[in-house]
Protein backbone atom coordinates (compact mmCIF):
# COMPACT_ATOMS: atom_id res chain seq x y z
CA UNK A 1 0.00 0.00 0.00
CA UNK A 2 2.56 2.39 0.77
CA UNK A 3 4.58 1.86 -2.31
CA UNK A 4 0.77 2.37 -4.17
CA UNK A 5 1.20 5.52 -2.32
CA UNK A 6 4.40 6.50 -3.48
CA UNK A 7 3.60 6.01 -7.06
CA UNK A 8 0.57 7.61 -6.57
CA UNK A 9 2.57 10.84 -5.04
CA UNK A 10 5.40 10.56 -7.93
CA UNK A 11 2.06 11.25 -10.43
CA UNK A 12 0.92 14.36 -8.69
CA UNK A 13 -2.53 12.34 -7.95
CA UNK A 14 -2.05 13.31 -4.37
CA UNK A 15 0.25 15.58 -2.23
CA UNK A 16 1.01 14.05 1.28
CA UNK A 17 2.88 17.18 2.30
CA UNK A 18 -0.06 20.05 1.49
CA UNK A 19 -3.03 17.55 3.01
CA UNK A 20 -2.44 16.99 6.45
CA UNK A 21 -4.73 13.46 6.37
CA UNK A 22 -2.77 12.42 3.40
CA UNK A 23 0.43 13.21 6.04
CA UNK A 24 -1.06 11.24 8.85
CA UNK A 25 -1.45 8.19 6.54
CA UNK A 26 1.55 8.15 4.80
CA UNK A 27 3.55 9.24 8.23
CA UNK A 28 1.96 5.97 10.17
CA UNK A 29 2.46 3.36 7.10
CA UNK A 30 6.66 4.70 7.05
CA UNK A 31 6.52 4.61 10.56
CA UNK A 32 5.49 0.95 10.45
CA UNK A 33 7.69 -0.33 7.94
CA UNK A 34 10.14 1.44 9.24
CA UNK A 35 10.23 -0.60 12.78
CA UNK A 36 9.69 -4.39 10.69
CA UNK A 37 12.77 -3.06 8.81
CA UNK A 38 14.52 -2.09 12.35
CA UNK A 39 13.09 -5.36 13.88
CA UNK A 40 14.87 -7.37 10.90
CA UNK A 41 18.11 -5.75 11.67
CA UNK A 42 17.57 -6.61 15.35
CA UNK A 43 17.11 -10.03 14.83
CA UNK A 44 20.16 -10.28 12.51
CA UNK A 45 22.22 -8.25 15.47
CA UNK A 46 21.41 -11.03 17.61
CA UNK A 47 22.53 -13.54 15.32
CA UNK A 48 25.75 -12.06 14.99
CA UNK A 49 26.39 -11.89 18.73
CA UNK A 50 25.86 -15.26 19.13
CA UNK A 51 28.00 -15.95 16.12
CA UNK A 52 25.90 -17.84 14.19
CA UNK A 53 26.52 -15.72 11.22
CA UNK A 54 28.46 -12.83 9.72
CA UNK A 55 27.77 -9.07 8.71
CA UNK A 56 29.48 -10.01 5.82
CA UNK A 57 27.37 -12.74 4.60
CA UNK A 58 23.86 -12.44 2.48
CA UNK A 59 21.47 -11.62 4.24
CA UNK A 60 19.52 -9.32 1.78
CA UNK A 61 16.19 -10.76 1.62
CA UNK A 62 13.23 -9.91 -0.95
CA UNK A 63 11.38 -8.18 1.46
CA UNK A 64 14.09 -5.69 2.85
CA UNK A 65 15.01 -4.59 -1.32
CA UNK A 66 11.41 -3.67 -1.07
CA UNK A 67 11.13 -1.81 1.57
CA UNK A 68 14.16 0.12 0.42
CA UNK A 69 12.45 0.97 -3.03
CA UNK A 70 9.05 1.81 -1.61
CA UNK A 71 10.71 4.16 1.36
CA UNK A 72 12.96 5.85 -1.67
CA UNK A 73 10.10 7.58 -2.73
CA UNK A 74 9.61 9.79 0.29
CA UNK A 75 12.77 11.45 1.30
CA UNK A 76 11.72 13.92 3.16
CA UNK A 77 10.01 12.25 5.30
CA UNK A 78 11.96 11.54 8.94
CA UNK A 79 13.92 8.63 9.74
CA UNK A 80 15.12 7.59 13.28
CA UNK A 81 18.51 7.05 13.60
CA UNK A 82 18.07 3.40 14.40
CA UNK A 83 16.60 3.19 10.99
CA UNK A 84 19.13 5.24 9.34
CA UNK A 85 21.90 2.60 10.43
CA UNK A 86 19.60 -0.06 9.32
CA UNK A 87 19.33 0.94 6.06
CA UNK A 88 22.86 1.82 5.70
CA UNK A 89 23.57 -1.71 6.59
CA UNK A 90 21.10 -3.33 3.94
CA UNK A 91 22.10 -0.69 1.11
CA UNK A 92 25.71 -1.95 1.78
CA UNK A 93 24.39 -5.88 1.45
CA UNK A 94 22.48 -4.62 -1.90
CA UNK A 95 25.47 -3.03 -3.62
CA UNK A 96 28.27 -5.87 -2.49
CA UNK A 97 25.17 -8.56 -2.94
CA UNK A 98 22.51 -7.13 -6.30
CA UNK A 99 23.91 -9.78 -9.05
CA UNK A 100 22.77 -12.63 -6.84
CA UNK A 101 19.25 -10.89 -7.37
CA UNK A 102 16.47 -11.93 -10.65
CA UNK A 103 15.63 -8.51 -12.65
CA UNK A 104 13.19 -7.21 -10.63
CA UNK A 105 15.10 -6.77 -7.79
CA UNK A 106 17.73 -5.60 -9.29
CA UNK A 107 15.38 -3.34 -10.28
CA UNK A 108 14.32 -1.98 -7.11
CA UNK A 109 17.75 -1.76 -6.16
CA UNK A 110 18.78 0.68 -8.86
CA UNK A 111 16.09 2.56 -8.47
CA UNK A 112 16.50 3.15 -4.46
CA UNK A 113 20.16 4.00 -4.69
CA UNK A 114 19.42 6.42 -7.43
CA UNK A 115 17.36 8.39 -4.99
CA UNK A 116 19.68 8.03 -2.70
CA UNK A 117 22.70 9.16 -4.44
CA UNK A 118 24.88 5.79 -4.74
CA UNK A 119 25.20 6.31 -8.74
CA UNK A 120 27.64 3.98 -9.12
CA UNK A 121 25.82 0.76 -8.42
CA UNK A 122 23.39 1.60 -10.07
CA UNK A 123 25.36 2.10 -13.50
CA UNK A 124 26.59 -1.04 -12.63
CA UNK A 125 22.91 -2.30 -12.47
CA UNK A 126 21.91 -0.54 -15.93
CA UNK A 127 25.19 -1.83 -18.02
CA UNK A 128 24.23 -5.56 -16.53
CA UNK A 129 21.06 -5.32 -17.58
CA UNK A 130 21.71 -3.93 -21.15
CA UNK A 131 23.87 -6.83 -21.75
CA UNK A 132 20.77 -9.44 -20.74
CA UNK A 133 18.09 -7.77 -22.95
CA UNK A 134 16.19 -9.58 -25.43
CA UNK A 135 14.99 -7.58 -28.67
CA UNK A 136 12.64 -8.33 -31.20
CA UNK A 137 11.44 -6.12 -34.02
CA UNK A 138 7.43 -6.82 -33.53
CA UNK A 139 7.58 -7.67 -29.74
CA UNK A 140 10.04 -4.82 -28.44
CA UNK A 141 12.54 -5.29 -26.21
CA UNK A 142 12.38 -7.34 -22.61
CA UNK A 143 14.15 -9.69 -20.26
CA UNK A 144 14.42 -13.66 -20.06
CA UNK A 145 11.33 -14.10 -17.48
CA UNK A 146 11.86 -15.77 -13.61
CA UNK A 147 9.26 -18.04 -13.99
CA UNK A 148 7.81 -18.66 -10.41
CA UNK A 149 5.35 -17.82 -8.05
CA UNK A 150 6.65 -15.31 -5.60
CA UNK A 151 5.78 -11.65 -5.64
CA UNK A 152 9.80 -10.82 -7.24
CA UNK A 153 9.43 -13.16 -10.32
CA UNK A 154 6.57 -11.69 -12.28
CA UNK A 155 7.20 -10.83 -15.43
CA UNK A 156 4.59 -7.53 -15.89
CA UNK A 157 5.91 -5.95 -12.81
CA UNK A 158 9.31 -6.93 -13.41
CA UNK A 159 9.17 -5.43 -17.18
CA UNK A 160 6.84 -2.07 -15.52
CA UNK A 161 9.86 -1.81 -12.77
CA UNK A 162 12.06 -1.38 -15.33
CA UNK A 163 10.94 0.75 -17.54
CA UNK A 164 10.52 2.97 -14.16
CA UNK A 165 13.93 2.93 -13.66
CA UNK A 166 15.37 2.72 -16.83
CA UNK A 167 13.39 6.17 -17.58
CA UNK A 168 14.15 7.74 -14.36
CA UNK A 169 17.30 6.88 -14.92
CA UNK A 170 17.52 9.05 -18.46
CA UNK A 171 18.27 6.42 -20.66
CA UNK A 172 17.68 6.62 -24.32
CA UNK A 173 14.27 6.78 -25.91
CA UNK A 174 14.41 3.50 -27.91
CA UNK A 175 14.95 1.64 -25.41
CA UNK A 176 11.57 3.42 -23.40
CA UNK A 177 10.07 2.52 -26.08
CA UNK A 178 10.77 -1.25 -27.03
CA UNK A 179 10.28 -1.55 -23.28
CA UNK A 180 6.64 0.38 -23.63
CA UNK A 181 5.86 -1.84 -26.75
CA UNK A 182 6.76 -5.25 -24.90
CA UNK A 183 3.90 -4.51 -22.43
CA UNK A 184 1.48 -3.18 -24.85
CA UNK A 185 2.15 -6.79 -27.39
CA UNK A 186 2.43 -8.73 -24.15
CA UNK A 187 -1.63 -7.40 -23.30
CA UNK A 188 -2.29 -8.31 -26.89
CA UNK A 189 -2.11 -11.91 -26.11
CA UNK A 190 -2.14 -12.91 -22.40
CA UNK A 191 -4.70 -12.07 -19.81
CA UNK A 192 -3.17 -10.72 -16.89
CA UNK A 193 -4.45 -12.40 -13.94
CA UNK A 194 -3.69 -9.97 -11.37
CA UNK A 195 -5.10 -6.40 -11.08
CA UNK A 196 -1.34 -5.60 -10.00
CA UNK A 197 -0.02 -6.29 -13.41
CA UNK A 198 -1.92 -3.89 -14.77
CA UNK A 199 -1.88 -1.04 -12.46
CA UNK A 200 2.08 -1.58 -12.55
CA UNK A 201 1.72 -1.20 -16.19
CA UNK A 202 -0.45 1.60 -16.83
CA UNK A 203 1.96 3.35 -13.88
CA UNK A 204 4.92 2.58 -16.27
CA UNK A 205 3.17 3.91 -19.08
CA UNK A 206 2.02 6.95 -17.37
CA UNK A 207 5.44 7.78 -15.61
CA UNK A 208 7.82 7.82 -18.38
CA UNK A 209 6.26 11.17 -20.61
CA UNK A 210 8.90 12.65 -22.39
CA UNK A 211 8.73 16.45 -23.09
CA UNK A 212 5.23 16.37 -24.04
CA UNK A 213 4.04 15.48 -21.00
CA UNK A 214 3.89 12.44 -18.27
CA UNK A 215 0.61 11.11 -20.68
CA UNK A 216 2.67 11.25 -23.85
CA UNK A 217 1.80 7.88 -25.18
CA UNK A 218 -1.50 7.87 -24.04
CA UNK A 219 -2.55 11.40 -25.68
CA UNK A 220 -1.51 10.53 -28.93
CA UNK A 221 -4.94 9.12 -30.51
CA UNK A 222 -4.55 10.31 -33.79
CA UNK A 223 -5.70 7.40 -36.18
CA UNK A 224 -3.53 5.84 -38.70
CA UNK A 225 -3.74 6.76 -42.16
CA UNK A 226 -5.22 3.69 -44.87
CA UNK A 227 -4.54 3.68 -48.64
CA UNK A 228 -5.23 1.85 -51.30
CA UNK A 229 -2.60 3.23 -53.77
CA UNK A 230 -4.05 1.27 -57.14
CA UNK A 231 -7.54 2.30 -56.67
CA UNK A 232 -9.21 6.07 -57.13
CA UNK A 233 -9.38 7.41 -53.70
CA UNK A 234 -13.04 8.24 -54.11
CA UNK A 235 -13.73 4.45 -54.09
CA UNK A 236 -12.76 3.57 -50.78
CA UNK A 237 -12.11 6.98 -48.86
CA UNK A 238 -16.47 7.58 -48.16
CA UNK A 239 -16.47 4.14 -46.70
CA UNK A 240 -12.94 4.72 -44.36
CA UNK A 241 -14.19 8.21 -43.09
CA UNK A 242 -17.22 6.94 -41.89
CA UNK A 243 -16.23 4.04 -39.92
CA UNK A 244 -13.41 6.40 -38.56
CA UNK A 245 -15.66 9.06 -37.14
CA UNK A 246 -17.48 6.00 -35.11
CA UNK A 247 -14.22 4.33 -33.91
CA UNK A 248 -14.07 3.15 -30.35
CA UNK A 249 -12.94 5.61 -27.69
CA UNK A 250 -9.44 4.90 -26.06
CA UNK A 251 -8.51 2.04 -28.74
CA UNK A 252 -9.22 3.72 -32.18
CA UNK A 253 -10.99 0.70 -33.16
CA UNK A 254 -13.10 0.35 -35.98
CA UNK A 255 -13.80 -2.24 -38.43
CA UNK A 256 -14.50 -1.81 -42.26
CA UNK A 257 -15.74 -5.22 -44.20
CA UNK A 258 -16.04 -5.53 -48.48
CA UNK A 259 -18.78 -7.69 -49.93
CA UNK A 260 -17.73 -10.75 -52.50
CA UNK A 261 -18.72 -8.52 -55.32
CA UNK A 262 -16.79 -5.62 -54.03
CA UNK A 263 -13.15 -7.35 -54.32
CA UNK A 264 -11.23 -5.89 -56.86
CA UNK A 265 -7.46 -6.33 -57.27
CA UNK A 266 -6.77 -2.74 -56.39
CA UNK A 267 -7.56 -3.60 -52.79
CA UNK A 268 -4.39 -6.53 -52.45
CA UNK A 269 -1.92 -3.66 -51.97
CA UNK A 270 -2.56 -1.49 -48.75
CA UNK A 271 -0.42 1.64 -47.23
CA UNK A 272 -0.88 2.61 -43.78
CA UNK A 273 0.71 5.41 -41.84
CA UNK A 274 1.18 5.89 -38.55
CA UNK A 275 0.92 9.58 -37.13
CA UNK A 276 1.68 8.93 -33.80
CA UNK A 277 4.92 8.42 -32.25
CA UNK A 278 3.14 5.38 -30.26
CA UNK A 279 2.76 1.83 -32.02
CA UNK A 280 -0.14 1.13 -33.57
CA UNK A 281 -1.82 -2.73 -34.96
CA UNK A 282 -4.46 -3.80 -37.10
CA UNK A 283 -5.32 -6.67 -39.66
CA UNK A 284 -6.21 -7.44 -42.63
CA UNK A 285 -8.63 -10.69 -43.68
CA UNK A 286 -9.28 -12.11 -47.22
CA UNK A 287 -11.98 -14.81 -46.36
CA UNK A 288 -12.88 -17.04 -49.21
CA UNK A 289 -13.53 -20.45 -49.51
CA UNK A 290 -11.40 -23.79 -51.20
CA UNK A 291 -11.48 -27.39 -51.10
CA UNK A 292 -9.50 -28.47 -48.24
CA UNK A 293 -7.05 -30.59 -49.78
CA UNK A 294 -5.79 -27.81 -52.28
CA UNK A 295 -5.11 -25.46 -48.90
CA UNK A 296 -1.52 -24.39 -49.01
CA UNK A 297 0.46 -24.15 -45.44
CA UNK A 298 -0.12 -20.71 -44.26
CA UNK A 299 3.74 -19.45 -42.02
CA UNK A 300 2.94 -15.38 -41.72
CA UNK A 301 1.98 -15.29 -38.20
CA UNK A 302 3.57 -16.03 -34.84
CA UNK A 303 2.06 -19.48 -34.79
CA UNK A 304 3.49 -22.10 -37.28
CA UNK A 305 1.72 -25.64 -37.46
CA UNK A 306 3.06 -28.64 -39.75
CA UNK A 307 0.90 -31.68 -40.27
CA UNK A 308 2.12 -34.92 -41.38
CA UNK A 309 0.76 -38.20 -41.17
CA UNK A 310 2.48 -41.66 -40.42
CA UNK A 311 1.69 -45.39 -41.31
CA UNK A 312 2.66 -47.96 -38.32
CA UNK A 313 4.41 -50.70 -39.56
CA UNK A 314 5.65 -53.74 -37.91
CA UNK A 315 9.78 -54.14 -39.10
CA UNK A 316 12.35 -56.06 -37.80
CA UNK A 317 13.10 -54.11 -34.48
CA UNK A 318 9.43 -53.39 -33.78
CA UNK A 319 6.92 -50.84 -34.58
CA UNK A 320 8.35 -48.40 -36.90
CA UNK A 321 6.58 -45.11 -38.60
CA UNK A 322 6.39 -44.87 -42.30
CA UNK A 323 5.68 -41.38 -43.86
CA UNK A 324 2.40 -40.99 -46.27
CA UNK A 325 2.68 -38.46 -48.96
CA UNK A 326 0.35 -36.76 -51.31
CA UNK A 327 -1.95 -39.47 -52.52
CA UNK A 328 -1.09 -42.55 -50.54
CA UNK A 329 -2.94 -45.86 -50.08
CA UNK A 330 -3.95 -47.30 -47.62
CA UNK A 331 -5.70 -50.33 -46.86
CA UNK A 332 -8.32 -50.76 -44.19
CA UNK A 333 -7.42 -51.75 -40.75
CA UNK A 334 -4.07 -49.71 -41.02
CA UNK A 335 -2.53 -47.43 -38.09
CA UNK A 336 -2.10 -44.31 -38.68
CA UNK A 337 -0.13 -41.57 -36.57
CA UNK A 338 -1.02 -37.92 -37.08
CA UNK A 339 2.17 -35.38 -35.96
CA UNK A 340 1.16 -31.89 -35.69
CA UNK A 341 4.14 -29.83 -34.95
CA UNK A 342 3.65 -26.46 -33.71
CA UNK A 343 5.28 -23.49 -32.79
CA UNK A 344 5.19 -20.13 -31.35
CA UNK A 345 7.04 -17.00 -30.94
CA UNK A 346 5.58 -15.69 -28.01
CA UNK A 347 3.64 -16.51 -24.87
CA UNK A 348 -0.50 -16.80 -25.65
CA UNK A 349 -3.67 -16.98 -23.51
CA UNK A 350 -6.26 -19.35 -24.26
CA UNK A 351 -5.66 -20.92 -27.80
CA UNK A 352 -7.75 -23.77 -29.56
CA UNK A 353 -6.22 -26.17 -32.09
CA UNK A 354 -8.40 -28.51 -34.04
CA UNK A 355 -7.18 -30.97 -36.19
CA UNK A 356 -9.60 -32.57 -39.33
CA UNK A 357 -9.66 -35.75 -40.06
CA UNK A 358 -10.92 -37.84 -42.82
CA UNK A 359 -14.11 -39.34 -42.78
CA UNK A 360 -12.84 -42.67 -43.74
CA UNK A 361 -10.38 -42.66 -40.52
CA UNK A 362 -11.63 -43.07 -36.83
CA UNK A 363 -9.55 -42.20 -33.58
CA UNK A 364 -7.84 -44.75 -31.16
CA UNK A 365 -8.33 -42.53 -28.02
CA UNK A 366 -11.56 -41.87 -28.15
CA UNK A 367 -11.70 -40.45 -24.15
CA UNK A 368 -11.39 -36.98 -23.78
CA UNK A 369 -8.82 -36.23 -21.09
CA UNK A 370 -6.32 -33.47 -19.69
CA UNK A 371 -3.03 -34.28 -20.96
CA UNK A 372 0.82 -32.95 -19.30
CA UNK A 373 3.57 -33.25 -21.84
CA UNK A 374 6.45 -31.06 -22.13
CA UNK A 375 6.20 -28.38 -19.29
CA UNK A 376 2.65 -28.18 -21.24
CA UNK A 377 -0.93 -28.62 -20.07
CA UNK A 378 -3.97 -29.07 -22.28
CA UNK A 379 -7.20 -30.75 -22.94
CA UNK A 380 -7.86 -33.17 -25.61
CA UNK A 381 -11.03 -33.77 -26.66
CA UNK A 382 -12.40 -36.38 -29.63
CA UNK A 383 -15.29 -35.47 -31.44
CA UNK A 384 -16.77 -36.85 -34.81
CA UNK A 385 -14.87 -34.98 -37.74
CA UNK A 386 -11.70 -33.88 -35.32
CA UNK A 387 -9.73 -33.27 -32.48
CA UNK A 388 -9.36 -30.54 -30.32
CA UNK A 389 -6.74 -29.28 -28.16
CA UNK A 390 -7.42 -26.58 -25.79
CA UNK A 391 -4.65 -24.18 -24.21
CA UNK A 392 -5.22 -22.42 -21.45
CA UNK A 393 -1.86 -20.75 -21.53
CA UNK A 394 0.86 -21.52 -24.77
CA UNK A 395 4.15 -20.47 -23.42
CA UNK A 396 6.94 -19.70 -26.31
CA UNK A 397 8.19 -22.79 -27.82
CA UNK A 398 8.31 -25.59 -30.05
CA UNK A 399 5.66 -28.20 -29.40
CA UNK A 400 4.74 -31.64 -30.77
CA UNK A 401 1.39 -33.51 -30.52
CA UNK A 402 0.82 -37.11 -31.92
CA UNK A 403 -2.40 -39.75 -31.80
CA UNK A 404 -3.62 -42.49 -32.98
CA UNK A 405 -6.31 -43.39 -36.25
CA UNK A 406 -7.18 -46.29 -37.93
CA UNK A 407 -8.15 -46.81 -41.35
CA UNK A 408 -11.52 -48.17 -41.33
CA UNK A 409 -13.87 -47.42 -44.62
CA UNK A 410 -12.68 -47.59 -48.42
CA UNK A 411 -12.88 -44.51 -50.29
CA UNK A 412 -11.01 -41.14 -51.64
CA UNK A 413 -10.96 -38.91 -48.84
CA UNK A 414 -9.87 -35.21 -48.33
CA UNK A 415 -7.96 -35.14 -45.18
CA UNK A 416 -8.50 -31.68 -43.80
CA UNK A 417 -6.50 -28.97 -41.56
CA UNK A 418 -5.26 -28.25 -38.58
CA UNK A 419 -5.94 -25.07 -37.83
CA UNK A 420 -5.16 -22.80 -34.37
CA UNK A 421 -6.13 -19.59 -32.94
CA UNK A 422 -5.62 -17.38 -30.34
CA UNK A 423 -9.32 -16.80 -28.55
CA UNK A 424 -7.68 -13.88 -26.75
CA UNK A 425 -6.21 -12.62 -29.35
CA UNK A 426 -8.00 -13.47 -32.72
CA UNK A 427 -6.19 -12.22 -35.54
CA UNK A 428 -3.38 -14.74 -34.58
CA UNK A 429 -4.43 -17.80 -36.42
CA UNK A 430 -2.76 -20.11 -38.87
CA UNK A 431 -3.59 -24.02 -40.76
CA UNK A 432 -1.56 -26.24 -42.02
CA UNK A 433 -1.93 -27.33 -45.76
CA UNK A 434 -4.36 -30.24 -47.17
CA UNK A 435 -3.77 -33.57 -48.88
CA UNK A 436 -6.00 -36.52 -49.81
CA UNK A 437 -5.76 -40.13 -48.47
CA UNK A 438 -7.03 -43.24 -50.83
CA UNK A 439 -8.40 -46.37 -48.61
CA UNK A 440 -8.24 -49.36 -51.19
Amino acid sequence: MLESLGHLSQLGVINPEGDPEQYRLLDQAIAFTDQALLKSYRELEKRVSEEKTGWDDDHLKPIHVHWMYTRSFFPNMPMADAVQQARDYYVGQAQTYWTDRNAYQQGLIGLALHRWKKAETTGRILASLRERAIVKPDLGRYWKPDRGWFWFQHNIEEQALLIELFAETGQERDWLDDMRTWLLKNKQTNRWHTTKATAAAVYALLVTGEEEGPESWLAQTELAEVRFPDLPSSAYEPRLETAMRSAEAGTGYYQVAWEPGEIEPGLARVRVRNKNDVPAWGGLYWQYLEDMDKVDLFEDTPLKLEKRLFKEVTGDRGPELKALDEGAVLQPGDKLIVRIELRVDRDMSYVHMKDHRASGLEPVNVLSQYKWQGALGYYESTKDAATHFFFERLPRGTYVFEYPLRAVLEGDFSNGLTTIQCMYAPEFTSHSEGMRLRID
